[in-house]
Parts: C-alpha cells; sequence; structure tokens
C-alpha cells in the first residue's frame, strides 16, 4: 500500500514542536526503567487455536529519534510506553507492562496475590500472571479488583480465575458499585458503533512502524483475544470503606462519573502505595473518547483528585495506575497529582468562560491556551484525549450539539451536502484541484475539509481518493494525539483499499451473559427496525424459566415495551418460556435448536425477530 514521506510542512513543524518543549527532561525514562525484572519473551501470546492475539515486542522499532513522519512528542511518549515487562512497584506490590492497552497490578498477601485490572483478553491476562509467578512464585490469585468498567480494566479476568473459584468462594471479586451495569451497557447498547471506530482509534489494522501505528498514547494497542466478565462478590460503596483483604489492608475512594461511570481508587496502608485507576495517567485523558461515549465530567474528576490529595497525600510514597509507569516521592506525588486536577479543572472552567463569552466549542477549542505549567508537563500532554476535541465535549455536555446559529439547525446530511458544495465550486475536478493547491501549501485541514466533500459526492473518484489519502496521511504525520494519527491514518487505509471491519469485539458471548433481563430486552428494542414494525401489535408474556420471572412483552408503533408482571395467559398472543441463554442463541440467529416453549400462538417470535435489525460492524465512516 502507497505511503508517502513527510511534507516539508510537517517536517518543518516537527522541528519546530521538538526545539519547543522539554525533550532534556528525563525522568520519566528513569521512571519507566525503575523496578525492572524481566521481560515477557518472546512477545507473542496465542489463542488456543493459534491464533496471536498479541506481540509485545511488534513497538520495538521506536527508538532513538523521532523520525519525520512521527510527531517527536508522541514519539517519545510512544517510547516510554512500549516498554514491557514484570516491574517493582514497591516491595510487595508488582506490575505487568506492555501486554495490552492497560497494566495489571499484584498485590501480595499473606496466602496469595490480589490481582488489579486483569487486561482485555484472557489470553495476554494468562500470559501477565505466568511472567509474575515465574519471578516470584507460584502464589494462588485470593481477590480480583476491578477499578473501573471498561472492558480493558476486567476482560481478561477469564485467565485468571475461573467462575468455579469465585462461586466455591476461594477468589473475591471487588468492584465499584454499579460496575457491571455500566460495563455491560458500554459493550452492547452502542457496542457495535464503539467497536468499529475503536478499530480506528487503537490503529488496529494498522501496519505497525514510523509511517504507521506507533501507539495510541495511553498504551500501544488492543489485544484481539478472548475478554469476559465476572460478577463481583463484593461492591464498593462510599468512600473511606476499608476491607482487610488476605491480610492486605485496603482505604477505598468512591470517584463515579469521573473516566468511567463506576470507578475508584484506593490506597494501600501498610505499602503507602495509592492506585488512581485510570484518572491520573501520563497523558491527558478523553473526556469524550473518539470512539463514542457519554460525555465525562471534568469538574468532578478534578474534585475526586483534590479530594485523593487531601485523604491519601501524605500516606502515600508512590501513585501507581491502570495504565503507564507510576509516580514515587511525597514531593513528587502531589505535585502529578495536582497538575492532574489543574488541568481537568483549567479545560472546564475556561470553556465554560469562554461559551459564556458566546464562544463555540470549535472556536473555543481554536481559542483555548494552557498555562506554562500545563504546557511544559509531559504527563499533561495531550496524548489519548487532546485539548481540541476535550473542549469541544465540555461544550457539548452543557450545550448539546447546537451551537446556536439558525443556519446550522438544519442542515442537509453530509452527503446531499457534499452534492451541493462540490456543485457550486464547480464541479468534482475543480474541487480536487483546490485541494491540492492547499496540500501543496500545507493547509492540509482545509484540503481534508475539501475532499470529504468530493468523496461524498462521489465515493468512486480516484484522484479525489488518493489525495484525501494522501492529506489524512500527512495529517497522521503531524499528530501529537496517538488516538487522532490512528484515526487519519485508518481512514487513509480505507480510501487506499477495503473496509477492514470491526478487528475486535466486545460483546462476547461471556458478557452478553452477564445482561440483566432487562437490560436485554433494552438490546432487542434498539435493534427494532420502527417503520418496518411499524403495522406490528405484538403482546406475550416471555417467562426466563432459569430466572422465574416474567415480563410482558409489547410491539405497537414500532416501540418495544416491558413490564414486569405475573402472566396472564388470557390477554396475551402467548406465553414464551426458555432459559436467558437460549434467548440470547435465539437472537444469534439459533432458530433451530429446542428450549423454547410457546403456549399459544407460535408465529409471535418469528413476527418480532423478522424486524429486528442487528449493527453493521463494517458500517463506512470515510466514505458515505
Amino acid at each position: 500500500m502507497q505511503q508517502n514521506e513527510a511534507t516539508e510542512a510537517i517536517r518543518a513543524q516537527q522541528r519546530e514542536l521538538g526545539a519547543a518543549l522539554p525533550f532534556d527532561d528525563t525522568r520519566d525514562l528513569e521512571a519507566t526503567d525503575r523496578g525492572f525484572i524481566a521481560a515477557f519473551e518472546p512477545g507473542v501470546v496465542h489463542r488456543d487455536d493459534g491464533v496471536e492475539v498479541w506481540d509485545a515486542n511488534e513497538f520495538a522499532f521506536i527508538t532513538g529519534d523521532a523520525p519525520d513522519t512521527v510527531n517527536p512528542s508522541l514519539w517519545r511518549q510512544s517510547t516510554l510506553v512500549s516498554k514491557q515487562g514484570l516491574y517493582e512497584v514497591v516491595e510487595g506490590i508488582y506490575q505487568v507492562r506492555g501486554l495490552d492497552l492497560s497494566n495489571i497490578s499484584f498485590v501480595e498477601g499473606d496466602t496469595g496475590v490480589i490481582v488489579i485490572d486483569p487486561l482485555i483478553s484472557k489470553e495476554t491476562a494468562a500470559a501477565a500472571l505466568g511472567l509474575y509467578r515465574a519471578h516470584r512464585g507460584d502464589r494462588p490469585v485470593v481477590a480480583v479488583i476491578f477499578t473501573h468498567s471498561h472492558i480493558d480494566h476486567f476482560g481478561g479476568v477469564l485467565g485468571i480465575v475461573s467462575p468455579e473459584e469465585v462461586h466455591a468462594g476461594g477468589v473475591q471479586v471487588i468492584a465499584p458499585a454499579g460496575f457491571v451495569g455500566e460495563a455491560v451497557a458500554e459493550n452492547v447498547y452502542a457496542g457495535t458503533a464503539m467497536a468499529r471506530r475503536a478499530g480506528y482509534m487503537y490503529g488496529a489494522a494498522l501496519e505497525r512502524g514510523p509511517k504507521g501505528a506507533v501507539g495510541a498514547g495511553l498504551g500501544q494497542s488492543t489485544s484481539k483475544g478472548t475478554p469476559g466478565i465476572l460478577v463481583p462478590t463484593l461492591e464498593i460503596r462510599t468512600t473511606g470503606e476499608t476491607h482487610v483483604v488476605d491480610g492486605v489492608e485496603v482505604e477505598f475512594q468512591m470517584a463515579p462519573g469521573t473516566e468511567a461511570p463506576a470507578e475508584m481508587h484506593f490506597l494501600f496502608p501498610q505499602h503507602r502505595a495509592l492506585c488512581m485507576a485510570e484518572n491520573a495517567t501520563h497523558n491527558l485523558h478523553n473526556l469524550l473518547t473518539l470512539r463514542g461515549a457519554l460525555v465525562r465530567d471534568p469538574h468532578v474528576w478534578s474534585r475526586y483528585l483534590t479530594e485523593a490529595i487531601e485523604r491519601f497525600g501524605d500516606r502515600a510514597d508512590v501513585v501507581f495506575a491502570s495504565h503507564h509507569w507510576p509516580t514515587w516521592g511525597a514531593e513528587e506525588i502531589r505535585e502529578f497529582l495536582g497538575l492532574q486536577r489543574d488541568l481537568y479543572a483549567y479545560l472546564h472552567d475556561q470553556t465554560l468562560r469562554m461559551l459564556n463569552q458566546g464562544m463555540t466549542g470549535a472556536e473555543i477549542a481554536e481559542a483555548i491556551q494552557l498555562p506554562p505549567a500545563l504546557e511544559n508537563a509531559w504527563h499533561a500532554r495531550g496524548y489519548y484525549g487532546s485539548v481540541s476535541h476535550n473542549v469541544k465535549a465540555i461544550y457539548q455536555r452543557y450545550m448539546g450539539w447546537f451551537d446556536g446559529n439558525p443556519a446550522r439547525l438544519w442542515p442537509h446530511p453530509p452527503q446531499p451536502l457534499a452534492e451541493r458544495y462540490v456543485a457550486a465550486i464547480g464541479g468534482i475536478d475543480r474541487v480536487v484541484e483546490l485541494a491540492q493547491a492547499a496540500y501543496d501549501e500545507g493547509d492540509f485541514r482545509w484540503a481534508a475539509t475539501l475532499l470529504d466533500h468530493a468523496v461524498f459526492a462521489d465515493r468512486d473518484h480516484g484522484a479525489a481518493r488518493t489525495l484525501y489519502a494522501d492529506t489524512l496521511e500527512q495529517l497522521a504525520y503531524g499528530s501529537e494525539n496517538g488516538t487522532w494519527r490512528n484515526f487519519f491514518l485508518s481512514g487513509a487505509s480505507e480510501l487506499r483499499g477495503e473496509n477492514f471491519g470491526t478487528p475486535t469485539s466486545t460483546a462476547p458471548p461471556e458478557i452478553l451473559a452477564q445482561l440483566t433481563p432487562e437490560q436485554l430486552l433494552d438490546a432487542i428494542a434498539i435493534t427494532v427496525d420502527g417503520p418496518r414494525a411499524w403495522d406490528l401489535d405484538l403482546a406475550f408474556d416471555l417467562t426466563f424459566s432459569d430466572l422465574g420471572r416474567n415480563f410482558r412483552v409489547t410491539l405497537r408503533n414500532g416501540v418495544l415495551v416491558y413490564v414486569e408482571k405475573p402472566a396472564e395467559r388470557e390477554s396475551a398472543q402467548a406465553t414464551v418460556s426458555l432459559a436467558k441463554p437460549r434467548l440470547l442463541a435465539l437472537l444469534g440467529g439459533d432458530r433451530a435448536s429446542g428450549g423454547i416453549d410457546v403456549d399459544g400462538d407460535a408465529g409471535v417470535l418469528d413476527r418480532l425477530t423478522s424486524v429486528l435489525q442487528p449493527g453493521d460492524p463494517s458500517f463506512d465512516i470515510v466514505l458515505p
């Protein structure tokens, strides 16, 4: 596939940035090596069927000075994040880094080990546990702590413990209140769209190299193994709640509505070690992740960081998190957490100040400037979340998508809008000509805007697609943000080749099995093809035979409604009885197997399933 060199405009930008930022500050380089015990060798993790799910050394090319095709600040971050292996945080606490997007941590107790955040896939989690045991002994897992409800912090749990061990009482599973509901909802309701966009965000289909993927800032990429989930045996509900786990005292701080809807921090007092989950890492995080999510609250985020400083600051000698490397020393911890707090508070407060002056999100994103202390702090740089898209997210949180200009209240959707723009400019060849001039001048943002209209007016116009791909590539080369780079390069890849679909699924059977009946019925409701269901009038009782619960389900006006109530055969078209796993199988296409008992109209399920439209994991993003 064609890959271009960086243009002079990009090379000049890289030189300017290299001269402006404090590259002589090498503290992070020393911190990433501190406590190193051993690398994971040979570095490749496979599924049981032999398919590769992770290569810990695929980013080993990231050494030395940054090439012209990578922003030097991002190259520095990727140099740090691409390091992998087992590390000592303090005596008794260890991390394996570089075996997935996130870290897995091990806290040694009296009889075994407490595992914190077991990665995305059971295969990478098992490999990490194996590396730990090879150097620290074959300690049994006695507890698992999920810091929050994102899949890179719980998905690999079945690689370190089995459901049977948990059910037998041998392993405690600890999580913040609301964990299961939030974890399942995020990976199911909008899961298809989020997973497709996550393929862009993490560069899952990109070649690794100086002209391809170099990492996502927060971590290098996502593993492609088998995720799962376990229901907690202990939910943490209040700040100050303290538990002793295998002789290790843990003091918790609730932090809901921050980086995740269900999240918590915790201190290990005897180790003077504070785990900050994902709320204080070595980059600016996302307030609205590019894959999609609910907009996070930076005001609440900053307040919980203040609370952590006040509550734990004098009792911690090290701060570690579920991404990146630890920070050691009481003074350094206060500076680190304080600047992280100021970062989110500043973005929040200044966005509100400017929007109350009448500025729109896009205008604020161009105008906002960070204070020097934040601008020059490496851990506040926008490697994962950017100042630009975070400011727009704050605007969206308070003001919504509409900026108040009536001309923007009811625009045409992208394809007919593009057709009108192209016609007004003088035809698609003229648009490409203008885009080429912008490209040659280094105005890649304007070139991308023109070419977006061009390909939405004619997706098969070869010159437009080629130049558009070249333009996105240059934008990628200049991006400090790892996920922006991946988005630009993924778009270029699909313009030059084929749609790569969704490389990694976030809703496997193990996660779907944790859906409550209500969540499962909600998931069915959002797949109803409304127009096709307008004329349907269904009313039936749905009994979950394995749970002993019954719901009256109706489908009218294209809307599926359910109410939990006793079955009333005389007012229902049918009573359908089946176990929850059988309903999941039915929704997955299995209509032939047994296990479904219908009393009444046997066609009611067929009429329902005939109007369901599952998500498309290969929908177009960069093309109409």
